[in-house]
C-alpha cells in the first residue's frame, strides 16, 4: 500500500471531471422537480444522449456539435414523458421507468456500430494566467468547458429561481398548479419547459460521459448514474447549491476509491467500488430521518396531475 502515490491536486481535477456528468443531470431534474413534476427517466435520457452526442461528434468530428445533439435528443425523449404525463394524464412513476427501460433498449440499438470506435477529443480550455498559477491552477482552471458549463448552471438555475419572475411561476406550479392555473398562468406549458429542460441536461451529462469522461461507446455506460442523480435531488432538498455540493460528494468518493485501487488498499476492490452508492444512500437516509423536514422543502404539487377542468 503506497498512499504518497496519490496527487490532491489531481485527485480534485479528477473529481471535477467525475461529478459534471452528475450534477447537470441533477440539476435539469430539478429543476423539473421543482415544477411539480417527477421524471424518473433521468438515466434513459443520459443514455441516449451519451450514444445521440457520441455518433454525432464520430461523424461530424465536432464534440460541440455532439453535446448539442445529445442534448436535443435527452429533450425529445424527455417531451415523450412530457405529453404521456401532461397530455394523457399517465402515472408519472410508471412513466419514467418505462422511459429509462425505453433508453436504454433504444441506446443499445443506436449504438451498434459505434463500439470500439474512438470519439474526437475534446480539448480543455487553458484559462490565460488562471491555469499557470501554482497547484490550483491544474486543479481548477484546465478543464474542458463542459465543467464550467455545469457550474455556471447551477449559479444561473439559483438566480433564475429565487431572482426572476419566470422562476417565481416555476415554484408557484410546483408547489399549487391549481392556484397557478387560477391566476392565469399555464400550467401544462410551464411543465413541458422544465421537463425539456431537464430532458437537455441529462442528455449533456451522457454526452459528458461519452465523450470526455470514458471516451467511447459501451452498452449501458451510464450505470446508475441518473438514479444516482434523482437521488441528489432529494439530498439536496431541491436547493441548486446543495445539488452541486451532493454531486461533488459522489464524484470525490469515485474517485477516491479508484486511487485507493491505484495505491493497493488492502480493502476488496468489490468493497471500494460499492462505496460511492453505499455513502449515497446512507447520506440520503439520514437526511431523510426528519421526515417533517422533507416534506416542508419538497414541492407540494410533486407528482400530481394536473387537470385544467379544476
Amino acid at each position: 500500500m503506497d498512499l504518497s502515490s496519490i496527487n490532491p491536486i489531481l485527485l480534485i481535477a479528477s473529481l471535477m471531471v467525475a461529478s459534471t456528468p452528475i450534477l447537470l443531470a441533477a440539476i435539469g431534474e430539478m429543476v423539473a422537480e421543482k415544477s411539480g413534476v417527477l421524471n424518473l427517466g433521468v438515466e434513459g435520457m443520459m443514455i441516449v444522449g451519451a450514444i445521440c452526442g457520441f455518433a454525432t461528434a464520430v461523424e461530424t468530428g465536432s464534440p460541440f456539435i455532439g453535446f448539442i445533439a445529445a442534448a436535443a435528443g435527452g429533450a425529445i425523449l424527455s417531451l415523450i414523458f412530457g405529453f404521456l404525463t401532461q397530455y394523457l394524464l399517465s402515472n408519472q412513476v410508471a412513466t419514467g421507468l418505462a422511459l429509462t427501460l425505453f433508453g436504454l433498449g433504444l441506446s443499445s440499438l443506436m449504438g451498434q456500430s459505434y463500439v470500439g470506435i474512438k470519439p474526437p477529443a475534446t480539448e480543455k480550455l487553458d484559462i490565460p494566467l488562471l491555469s499557470d498559477i501554482p497547484a490550483i491552477g491544474p486543479m481548477l482552471f484546465n478543464h474542458d468547458i463542459w465543467v464550467y458549463v455545469s457550474l455556471a448552471l447551477v449559479a444561473a438555475v439559483w438566480a433564475f429561481l429565487k431572482y426572476t419572475r419566470g422562476g417565481l411561476i416555476l415554484r408557484a406550479v410546483g408547489e399549487s398548479h391549481d392556484a397557478a392555473h387560477a391566476l392565469g398562468y399555464n400550467v401544462i406549458f410551464v411543465r413541458l419547459a422544465a421537463i425539456a429542460f431537464g430532458g437537455a441536461c441529462a442528455g449533456l451529462g451522457g454526452a459528458y460521459l461519452s465523450l470526455v469522461r470514458v471516451p467511447q461507446w459501451t452498452e449501458g455506460m451510464t450505470a446508475g448514474a441518473g438514479w444516482i442523480a434523482l437521488a441528489i435531488v432529494v439530498f439536496a432538498s431541491w436547493r441548486a447549491g446543495r445539488v452541486l455540493l451532493g454531486a461533488y460528494l459522489f464524484g470525490g468518493i469515485t474517485v477516491l476509491q479508484l486511487n485507493l485501487q491505484a495505491a493497493g488498499v488492502a480493502i476488496p476492490v468489490e468493497l471500494l467500488s460499492m462505496s460511492p452508492y453505499l455513502i449515497t444512500i446512507l447520506v440520503l437516509v439520514i437526511i431523510s430521518s426528519d421526515r417533517n423536514r422533507a416534506a416542508l422543502n419538497a414541492p407540494a404539487s410533486l407528482g400530481r396531475a394536473f387537470h385544467a377542468s379544476h
